[in-house]
């Protein structure tokens, strides 16, 4: 198999495995004051400090997460149920774990404003501004689109929000390891980020949190200043943190290789007729390429890719068995039909040329297969002379 779905998850690397292993081996509780929980206290943060020296911040900086759904959620709601009621402004294209919180402060009679993109996804910090009202308590802009890889202005829009004395988030799971995204470069007051985006485990995050910004803890406890209770998930922590220093470490030239793997797999698919790109053509993440093949079914066209040893994924989310429209394609102005028949490829570290031109020729493989079988369904609905 072709793994093309680094977008949904990156593979463990070995390196990080290995180093996992002392924490693995470590059973003590961070929290207690007995040798096993001290040894544990200074594996923990030593992951910390590791992440935070790769993101430019300072340790307490730093809550550590379940993962970026739970860091979204913990910016999200901690701003707004730490100041009680007030408004947000957000954009139709964020991840599912910001919208979906958005929905639950909606209902909690908290007022949230959702920025329409453009054709590419883009958001504008002018729609920002113009978005902004007296009671705007938080601005939530993701800093790279999880499925198109369009990139977001979000220093702009950092320094807008901080003119006007509005707190200001962004959810880098998609970005951090991919593009660069130190605390300085993005500017925000709260950031979101996954380990296993960038090559770490499963199961941990964190939340930048600027020095003075006030939180409601979801989860109470004494753990993480008692923004996050619980005892925390040690290996994939220190996990988290090897795994950060070597993103940073290898982003430049990573970042180039990529960038040259993306453009080799587009211009083969592209080359081929009724295949569209989604996105920035150029603003975009060197790993992400979104395509639309009109005239596809794509259940078919991803079963097919599947079958001929290529891991990529919908442009849509599947639900129910049914493949559901993407809610960020609908967003850019695709039809339903369209955005059905999206597909997205992510590259990774591991991805080799050899691997995308041999993809790049199973699509092919797998978009003459789907059209057949869409032309055959119709005819059998339709009866012959349908076309």
């Amino acid at each position: 198999m072709i793994y093309l779905d680094y977008a949904a998850t990156t593979p463990l690397d070995p390196e990080v495995r290995a180093g996992m292993e002392q924490a693995l081996e470590n059973h003590g509780n961070p929290s207690s004051v007995h040798a096993f929980g001290r040894k544990a206290r200074q594996l923990l943060e030593e992951g910390r400090e590791r992440l935070a020296e790769a993101l430019g911040c300072r340790p307490r900086e730093l809550i550590l997460t379940s993962g970026g759904s739970e860091a979204d959620a913990l910016a999200l709601y901690g701003v707004a149920l730490a100041r009680g009621r007030g408004h947000l402004v957000s954009t139709q294209v964020e991840h599912s774990a910001v919208l979906l919180a958005l929905r639950n402060l909606e209902r909690l009679g908290f007022a949230v404003t959702l920025l329409a993109p453009d054709r590419y996804g883009l958001i504008y910090p002018e729609q920002v501004a113009e978005a902004l009202r007296s009671d705007t308590l938080l601005v939530s802009l993701m800093t790279v689109n999880n499925e198109l890889g369009t990139l977001y202005p979000v220093r702009a829009v950092a320094e807008l929000c901080r003119a006007r004395g509005v707190l200001f988030h962004t959810d880098a799971v998609q970005a951090f390891g991919t593009v660069p995204c130190r605390v300085e470069e993005l500017g925000a007051d709260l950031i979101s980020i996954a380990a296993h985006k960038f090559y770490g485990p499963k199961g941990a995050g964190a939340l930048y949190v600027r020095k003075g910004v006030e939180l409601f803890p979801l989860v109470p406890g004494k753990q993480e200043q008692g923004y996050r209770g619980g005892t925390e998930n040690l290996p994939a922590v220190y996990g988290m943190g090897l795994a950060a220093e070597k993103a940073v470490a290898v982003l430049p030239q990573e970042s180039k290789r990529l960038l040259g793997l993306r453009e080799r797999l587009e211009g083969h698919l592209l080359a081929l007729p009724g295949v569209e790109l989604n996105g920035h053509p150029t603003l975009r993440s060197p790993k992400h390429v979104n395509i639309t093949a009109k005239g596809a079914d794509g259940e078919g066209l991803l079963l097919n890719l599947d079958l001929l040893g290529v891991a990529a994924s919908a442009g849509s989310a599947c639900s129910s068995g049914s493949l559901e429209p993407s809610h960020v394609l609908l967003a850019i102005g695709r039809s339903r039909e369209e955005a059905k028949a999206s597909v997205r490829f992510s590259l990774g570290r591991f991805t080799t040329e050899a691997e995308v031109d041999q993809a790049a020729r199973a699509f092919a493989e797998a978009l003459r297969r789907s059209r057949d079988d869409g032309w055959r369904a119709t005819e059998a609905a339709e009866g012959p002379g349908w076309r």
